[in-house]
C-alpha cells in the first residue's frame, strides 16, 4: 500500500484520488498512520463483506439458541468475576 504524509495528501489531493483507483493509500501524520483512503468501489465491497459477516454471525447465534445452547446469565457473570479475580492476583 502506498503511503503519503498528511501534507502530501493535502497538496496532491487530485493525484491521490487517481492513486486510490488502483489501491488503498495510507495517510500518516507525524510519522503515524491515521487514515486509509479507498475507492468508492472498494469501500462498497468492504461494507458488503462486513454486512455478510455480521448476518452469518447472527444466523449462527440464532441456530445455537434454537439447538438449546443457552447459558445462564448468572453463571456467566460468576465465571467472569472469578476470571477477573484470578487475573488480579
Amino acid at each position: 500500500m502506498e503511503t503519503l504524509t498528511a501534507s502530501d495528501a493535502k497538496r496532491e489531493f487530485g493525484e491521490m484520488l487517481m492513486k486510490v483507483q488502483k489501491g488503498p493509500v495510507g495517510i500518516n501524520k507525524n510519522g503515524k498512520p491515521v487514515a486509509v483512503v479507498l475507492s468508492a468501489s472498494e469501500y462498497e465491497q468492504l461494507d458488503q463483506f462486513r454486512e455478510d459477516w455480521l448476518k452469518a454471525k447472527i444466523q449462527k447465534g440464532i441456530e445455537s439458541v434454537e439447538k438449546g445452547h443457552v447459558l445462564d446469565g448468572k453463571k456467566v457473570m460468576d465465571e467472569l468475576r472469578q476470571h477477573v479475580s484470578n487475573a488480579e492476583l
